[in-house]
C-alpha cells in the first residue's frame, strides 16, 4: 500500500516529522530540527506525540505508525520506551539498526517504514569529541535498554576493551551481552555482578538508562563509588548537569554530559528525513544557545 507525500510544499523543501515516546514534552528535539532546517531555508514541522499525554501505550505503537505514513509524515524519531518494540512493526532495517537491534528513526518511504540508528553515531562522536584520549580499556554501563544496545556498539566499535554490562532487568542485561559476544567476540561484553568492585578497576562509566532525568530523579550508581581516574559519560541532558555527573565533578572525574549525543544523532536523522546534510557544528552552537536560554529563563526544554 502507497501513501501520499507531505501535504505541503515542494517536496524537496517540505518536510513533517516528530518525536514518539513517552513523557517527552520537554524535548528539544523539535528547535534542533526546525532550526537546522530554516538555515537551510526549508520548511521543517517537528511535532511531539507523547503517549504517556495522550493516554496511549505501546498497544496503539501499529495504529499510530498506519496513521503517520497515511497523513504524508517523512519520519519519526523514536524515544524511550519504544526504540526496541517498534522493530518489529517495520518493513525493514539499515546495517546500522539491524547490527544494535533498536530504532531510534523511522523514515517513511516509497509506501514503506524502514528503521535506522542514529544513537551509535551520535555518542561515538560525543565521546570522541568531548573525552578526546581518554582510557577505554574496561567499562561499566549502566542500562541495556534500546539506548544502551547503541552505546554499547559504539564504546565496542571505539575500542573498548571489556564493557561490563548492568541492567535492573538482569535477563535483559544478558541478553545484551550475548548479542554484543556474538557481533565483536566472545569476552568483549560481560554481564555484570558487583558494580562497586566493577567501577574499581574501571577506565569509565556510561549511564545508559533515564535514571537523572527529570522524571526518573536519582543516581544509578553508589556516588562513593566514583573516584578521580574514572570518566564519566551521561546519555541524559534534560538536565545537562544530571546527579550523576554533579557527583562525578565533585570527585575529580572527566565528565560528559549527553548534549553531544543529543545533538550528533539528531544531526544524522536530520539527514535521514531530509536527505540533505545538517550542519552538525550549528546544530551544537544552536543547541548551546537554546539551554543558555534556558538558563536565563526560556520556557523551552529537553529532547529526545
Amino acid at each position: 500500500m502507497s501513501f501520499a507525500p507531505s501535504p505541503f510544499s515542494a517536496p524537496d523543501t517540505g518536510f513533517l516529522t516528530g518525536l514518539v515516546g513517552r513523557d517527552i514534552q520537554a524535548s528539544r528535539s523539535p528547535w534542533m530540527h526546525e532550526c537546522e532546517a530554516d538555515a537551510q531555508g526549508l520548511r521543517l514541522v517537528y511535532s511531539l506525540y507523547d503517549f504517556a499525554a495522550r493516554g496511549w501505550d505501546e498497544t496503539d505503537l501499529p495504529r499510530f505508525l498506519d496513521a503517520a505514513a497515511l497523513v504524508g509524515l517523512d519520519g519519526v524519531n523514536v524515544t524511550h520506551p519504544y526504540k526496541q518494540a517498534v522493530v518489529p512493526l517495520l518493513d525493514g532495517l539499515s546495517d546500522g539498526a539491524r547490527r544494535v537491534g533498536a530504532v531510534n528513526t523511522v523514515k517513511f518511504e516509497n509506501g514503506r517504514r524502514i528503521g535506522h540508528n542514529t544513537d551509535v553515531i551520535g555518542f561515538a562522536e560525543s565521546i570522541e569529541n568531548g573525552l578526546p584520549g581518554v582510557a577505554r580499556a574496561r567499562i561499566v554501563q549502566m542500562g541495556a535498554g534500546g539506548a544502551g544496545f547503541a552505546t554499547a556498539h559504539a564504546l565496542l566499535d571505539l575500542g573498548v576493551e571489556e564493557l561490563h554490562i548492568f541492567d535492573t532487568d538482569p535477563a535483559r542485561g544478558a541478553a545484551l551481552v550475548a548479542k554484543l559476544n556474538a557481533g565483536f567476540g566472545a569476552g568483549r561484553a560481560v554481564a555484570g555482578h558487583d558494580l562497586v568492585a566493577t567501577l574499581t578497576g574501571a577506565d569509565g562509566l556510561v549511564n545508559a538508562t533515564p535514571v537523572g532525568m527529570a522524571n526518573y530523579p536519582g543516581v544509578p550508581v553508589p556516588a562513593e563509588a566514583l573516584r578521580p581516574a574514572l570518566w564519566v559519560a551521561d546519555i541524559v541532558y534534560f538536565p545537562l548537569e544530571t546527579r550523576l555527573l554533579a557527583e562525578a565533578r565533585t570527585r575529580g572525574c572527566r565528565t560528559l554530559d549527553g548534549s553531544g549525543m543529543a545533538v550528533y544523532q539528531a544531526a544524522a536523522a536530520f539527514d535521514i528525513f531530509t536527505g540533505r546534510t545538517a550542519d552538525r557544528a550549528r546544530m551544537l552552537d544552536s543547541f548551546k544557545a537554546f539551554v543558555a536560554g534556558d538558563s536565563s529563563g526560556g520556557d523551552r526544554a529537553e529532547a529526545a
